[in-house]
């Protein structure tokens, strides 16, 4: 399975821009997916791929009117819309009050989202942003169904506070075992900083110190580049070479060791393919293609231009 689910425990540190920009340059197909139960924001930020804007009642909110009946991973593109820059996503819901529909489907939703990796159609690995999680708020549940859960944090000390507790608050419901086994457990814990770029290896090992000396089981898998201009640039509300920016250039770091790292628990044989040959890894096809797919048929975002670039 493949779900990497972002959060955050407090304010905005740029969930929604970081699960954009990951997805934008993951290295297989990916479907992004807004799961934060105050709403979504992809619907006013972003272009559909026809140039219109997206379509608000497509995506978790169809999902909560048809998931009641089940639902199979497959079903998932049924709801999902393309961007202008060939990322697929499920738009979040419009408000908070909207997320009624969808108590009870919460697990439904987490084991569909880990399980479309293996589907033999379409399989995509699933990024989704959680938005801020607190006490009970329904995402967690997805969260059991993760292989990797990013809590993303500024680096002022009170937001490293936060997260660090907060990764031993989701290590003892997730995990239910010792602190040193569940360094090994499911799903994996890390931190995802947001840095100004010339301090971010040092600000990522003193974090890291402080999260080992505080018996966490977080560790900080990467520093994403605090670009303002970047992230106007992924929104579409500036013009610029964006895969250039600060912020794709340590987001393609962040995806490409994270899934160095990772990558072969989390990818699955394709039916019917060669001993050893993985899905996404077909003789020929570009990352982020699916098997079958045509060079310049519904480009992912590793081949298709990144979505709010423009040129």
């Amino acid at each position: 399975m493949a779900l990497i689910a972002l959060a955050a425990d407090k304010g905005s540190p740029g969930v929604t821009t970081a699960a954009v920009a990951l997805s934008a340059v993951w290295p297989r197909r990916v479907l992004l997916a807004e799961t934060d139960p105050a709403g979504g924001d992809l619907v006013y930020r972003s272009q559909a791929a026809h140039g219109g804007p997206l379509n608000p009642n497509a995506g978790m909110l169809s999902i909560a009117a048809t998931a009641r009946r089940g639902l199979a991973p497959d079903q998932l593109w049924d709801h999902s819309q393309t961007l202008s820059g060939g990322l697929d996503v499920l738009v979040g819901i419009g408000s908070s009050e909207q997320a009624a529909g969808l108590v009870g489907q919460w697990p439904l939703l987490g084991r569909a989202f880990a399980s479309l990796a293996e589907s033999p159609q379409a399989p995509a690995d699933v990024i989704a942003d959680c938005g801020r999680i607190s006490g009970e708020t329904p995402a967690l549940d997805l969260f059991a169904h993760a292989s990797l859960v990013l809590l993303v944090a500024r680096t002022q000390p009170e937001s490293i506070a936060r997260v660090r507790d907060r990764a031993l608050a989701l290590s003892t419901r997730l995990h239910s075992s010792s602190r040193g086994g569940a360094q090994l457990a499911t799903p994996l814990i890390g931190v995802l900083l947001v840095a100004d770029p010339g301090d971010s290896a040092k600000v990522a090992n003193q974090v890291n110190s402080m999260l080992i000396g505080a018996q966490s089981v977080a560790r900080v898998m990467g520093t994403l580049a605090h670009d303002p201009s970047g992230a106007e640039q992924l929104a579409g509300r500036k013009r610029g070479r964006l895969d250039k920016s600060l912020l794709i250039r340590s987001a393609r770091q962040i995806a490409r060791d994270v899934y160095q790292q990772y990558g072969a628990a989390w990818t699955f044989p394709v039916q019917g393919a060669a001993p050893g040959q993985m899905a996404g890894n077909m003789p020929g096809q570009m990352p982020g293609q699916v098997p079958g797919q045509m060079p310049g048929q519904m480009p992912g975002p590793a081949q298709g231009p990144i979505p709010g670039a423009r040129r």
